[in-house]
């Protein structure tokens, strides 16, 4: 097992202060993909796929 750097820590620290708004944004969006991958019950993916369509009008 490799261990990381305490110089490697603090740059990964010091890049998630900086970029708070993305690093929120790819753990969002991680767990988004995990949830319809693992979890997602048919139902679920239903509701999910009229609210990707809302999603699309509003970005169009």
């Amino acid at each position: 097992m490799r261990k990381t750097s305490e110089a490697q820590r603090n740059a990964d620290k010091r890049w998630r202060e900086k970029n708070r708004w993305y690093a929120n944004y790819l753990k969002n969006r991680t767990s988004a993909r995990s949830f319809i991958r693992n979890k997602a019950t048919l139902e679920d993916l239903d509701e999910l796929q009229n609210l990707i369509q809302e999603r699309k009008m509003q970005l169009n």
